[in-house]
């Protein structure tokens, strides 16, 4: 019997005001079979689109005029069960707790095998889902 792989339905928003790195996780995404990616450099826009329900939004932290903690807790107000990611170069301990904190599913470091934990993190969400 010729097993079907199940489509990967998950809508990500990838938010993040770093060109290059909004590219290379919507291109990991891709990799990954994730083809429902919406893009945006800051957390206003993100927040302004939350009734395209996304499954998953990929934070960054440093972003102005809200970061990406501040984001998140509008987000968290509005849409609870979305699966929150802060992904940061911020090497400050207190973001990974008070990310933890205010509900983000996970914290990732940016270049810190950060395409491998994606990987992972989404396994785990699949296979809940």
């Amino acid at each position: 019997m010729i097993e079907v792989e199940k489509p990967n339905k998950l809508k990500f928003f990838i938010v993040d005001d770093d060109h290059f790195s909004r590219m290379l996780y919507r291109q990991h995404l891709l990799n990954l079979g994730y083809s429902n990616n919406v893009l945006f450099d800051n957390g206003f826009d993100c927040i302004k689109k939350l009734d395209l329900s996304p499954d998953v939004i990929f934070l960054d932290y440093d972003m102005q005029p809200l970061n990406g903690l501040d984001t998140m807790q509008i987000i968290k107000q509005y849409a609870p069960n979305i699966r929150l990611l802060i992904i940061s170069g911020n090497e400050d301990k207190k973001i990974a707790e008070d990310a933890k904190k205010y509900g983000a599913y996970a914290f990732i470091k940016k270049g810190e095998k950060d395409l491998e934990m994606i990987s992972d993190i989404l396994a785990t969400i699949q296979h809940a889902a």
